[in-house]
């Protein structure tokens, strides 16, 4: 009987792409597994619930697939690991030894508000899922990738049924090729280069 309720226009906040590099290499000052996990979120442009409840299974050499029960689209999705994501899941796993996850303290997973704390810490009112922004609006306007290589990054569903229905690669080593620029941007302050 009552209308439906409008949409709301409320993005999350993010930061702007030319602040990344400063804010990873102030989250790199930070001993805590939580910004291992941040920066390693980041540079995959993944969702917060993606990565806190990421399992060591989950990776195979420098394949991440995340189970459809985990995605917001309820279907797998696979992430090429960079690097650096590689490098963050060593060190996290040394820190906690026998744990099952990939970012956990003594076994448990992160809280859903960790990562956010310390975002905010270092860009006040930014969002975690704010970074996926960060990361698509870089590919917009810095590189020459397409947009369906970055919405396939982020693990968008196509909204054409008729693309969908013909689209059925996931386009693996483009995106690899996309998430290694990504991670050579955000590191370039960080790194000296």
């Amino acid at each position: 009987m009552l209308p439906p309720t409008p949409k709301s226009n409320n993005h999350h906040e993010a930061l702007p792409y030319k602040q990344i590099t400063n804010f990873l290499a102030s989250i790199r000052e930070v001993d805590r597994v939580s910004a291992l996990a941040l920066e390693f979120t980041i540079l995959n442009a993944s969702r917060t619930g993606e990565v806190i409840n990421a399992l060591r299974e989950e990776v195979d050499n420098d394949i991440w697939t995340i189970p459809a029960n985990r995605m917001k689209a309820r279907k797998e999705h696979q992430v090429p690991l960079g690097k650096r994501s590689l490098e963050i899941i060593e060190i996290a796993q040394s820190l906690d030894k026998d744990s099952i996850y990939l970012f956990s303290n003594r076994g448990k997973p992160l809280s859903n508000m960790t990562m956010l704390l310390l975002t905010r810490k270092f860009a006040p009112n930014k969002t975690v899922h704010g970074f996926r922004s960060t990361f698509r609006d870089w590919v917009a306007e810095e590189t020459e990738h397409s947009s369906g290589v970055a919405e396939m990054a982020l693990a968008h569903t196509i909204s054409s049924q008729t693309e969908a229905a013909y689209r059925r690669g996931n386009l693996i080593e483009r995106r690899r090729r996309l998430m290694n620029d990504w991670e050579s941007y955000c590191l370039t302050i960080v790194t000296g280069k």
